[in-house]
């Protein structure tokens, strides 16, 4: 368990994002970052060391058990199966019996497929989510867990996974100090018991929050201050000159020593005259000092890679094989769907009520075929219906830009390629367009005085049902790229206008040549 304290703009995001793999590739930087002696382009550091934000993004309408399950099924088992088969050999060539629980345990953990994993219900008990396992995550518009049990969903989501590397930036955002207090603690059992590593970057954590860490890493101006025990970091102050007061938060110390407004407090050595101790001056002390020069020693000490088992390190882009990852991204896109059913629902009344008045409007009796007069308001009839499965795709740039956060957080994660998700989306929607499609068809090609032939009639069908894919694929593209409610609106406003004006009824074909002819 690290802590990583620093005060504002000092470096902290960056440094996990570092560590992570997720820099952006513009950025120019120096250095490399290692795991077990393996550079970065020798796994996959997005699947071996999982950053969890500030921020709770999750889909509202799931619960806490079906979104930790989802990461699960996405994630795989990682090397767990591999690591209990050569457990399994060492135990029978030692002669030891394993515990039966135990034993029970780690079989159910490192079973890949199955739609509820042991594993799920054991991070929800360590992470004490059973009170609420079966509560929407919820968000501003549907009620759900508290801000706390959210952000402990948000650490679980990632413990689902093969990750042996927790890097958490800033998780006690909008939190109290009781609630960060009981989240670090059950990440500390977590990282104890699975023997796993969690370095935790936190603004100001209570003293009681601060001494659940073993080890400390203090960051100012992009430079580590200093990185160790947490039992040293005090004494290397002292050596420097500065004192932590005793009625004083430890984390608070740290933060405000190197800060020139802040610093001159602490300072305790009478006998001589302050002067401001700069981040350069507390760097190159740290190097003389006993726990920097232990540091310099490992780091210069060569990494023999066969000391380590390579089964840690992930080498694979996903944890699961992608049929597998296209029947999960499927089960959850039904799921949504059924939770979302009311707006299907009131999509299909809206049709019915603009059909029934579409069809009163052009009705049969008073849709006459003399005239040319006639025929436009023929037209008028087949264009009123385009317009009506055209707008009925609007719903899905609402329902995308939603989802969009998720979707990005998700796929940098490498929980599913982008196509695993997309290709639910889609095939699940033909359906309803068959349903809306042909209630519209139904409830207004006949009484609008349209041609009996039956061919005719399947001919519109097939042409308003290809018409609703290619709106509903249209909004989606929009929202996609627009990424904003605001922005996606102003978009799809455009592209309504352009294709509207351009299908030939608003504007005939010769008068758009016309406007072609003069505008050159």
């Amino acid at each position: 368990m690290t802590l990583l304290l620093g005060p504002p703009s000092s470096g902290k995001t960056t440094l996990l994002l570092a560590l992570a793999g997720k820099l952006d590739r513009d950025l120019e930087f120096s250095g490399r970052v290692t795991y077990n002696g393996h550079e970065m382009d020798d796994f996959v550091p997005q699947r071996t060391a999982a950053y969890i934000g500030q921020h709770d993004v999750h889909i509202p309408e799931m619960t806490v058990r079906e979104t930790i399950a989802f990461s699960a099924r996405c994630q795989g088992v990682g090397p767990r199966f591999e690591m209990l088969a050569e457990l399994s050999k060492r135990e029978k060539a030692a002669n030891i019996t394993p515990d039966p629980d135990i034993d029970v345990f780690m079989k159910a953990t490192s079973v890949a497929g199955k739609e509820t994993s042991v594993l799920t219900d054991y991070i929800l008990k360590i992470l004490g989510l059973e009170i609420c396992a079966d509560t929407m995550v919820g968000n501003e518009l549907i009620r759900g867990v508290s801000g706390g049990q959210k952000k402990r969903v948000t650490t679980g989501e990632m413990l689902a996974g093969p990750a042996k590397l927790l890097l958490m930036d800033e998780i006690s955002t909008g939190l109290d100090s009781s609630t960060t207090y009981q989240i670090v603690k059950s990440l500390r059992q977590f990282v104890h018991i699975l023997n796993g590593t969690a370095f935790i970057s936190l603004l100001q954590p209570a003293p009681e929050t601060y001494d659940l860490f073993d080890d400390i890493i203090l960051l100012s101006d992009g430079q580590i201050v200093y990185q160790g025990p947490r039992e040293h970091v005090l004494e290397f102050f002292e050596s420097m000159g500065f004192k932590c007061p005793t009625r004083k938060g430890v984390a608070d110390f740290l933060q405000e020593v190197t800060s020139r407004k802040d610093q001159r407090q602490y300072w305790t050595q009478a006998d001589k005259d302050y002067s401001f101790v700069t981040v350069e001056q507390f760097v190159e002390a740290f190097q003389s000092f006993h726990v920097g020069k232990g540091l310099q020693n490992d780091l210069a000490t060569p990494f023999i890679k066969n000391e380590r088992d390579t089964q840690l390190l992930t080498t694979k882009n996903y944890g699961v094989r992608k049929m597998e990852l296209l029947k999960v991204c499927f089960s959850k896109e039904m799921l949504l769907m059924k939770r979302n059913s009311f707006l299907y629902i009131f999509k299909l009344v809206q049709l019915l009520v603009m059909a029934v008045i579409g069809s009163t409007v052009f009705l049969r009796t008073e849709m006459h075929k003399g005239t040319p007069t006639d025929g436009i308001i023929q037209t008028g009839a087949a264009f009123f219906s385009v317009f009506m499965i055209m707008f009925n795709g609007l719903a899905e740039i609402s329902m995308v830009v939603f989802k969009l956060p998720v979707f990005f957080k998700q796929r940098d994660s490498l929980f599913y390629p982008a196509w695993a998700y997309a290709i639910p989306t889609c095939l699940l929607k033909i359906p309803i367009s068959f349903l809306e499609v042909g209630l519209w068809v139904v409830m207004t090609y006949y009484p609008m005085g349209m041609d009996p032939s039956i061919i005719r009639f399947l001919k519109q069908l097939l042409l308003l049902l290809l018409l609703n894919q290619m709106s509903s694929a249209l909004f989606r593209l929009i929202a996609a790229m627009g990424r904003d409610m605001t922005v996606t609106s102003t978009l799809s406003a455009f592209f309504l206008l352009v294709l509207f004006a351009n299908c030939g009824y608003i504007l005939s074909r010769g008068i758009i040549k016309n406007l072609l002819f003069t505008f050159r």
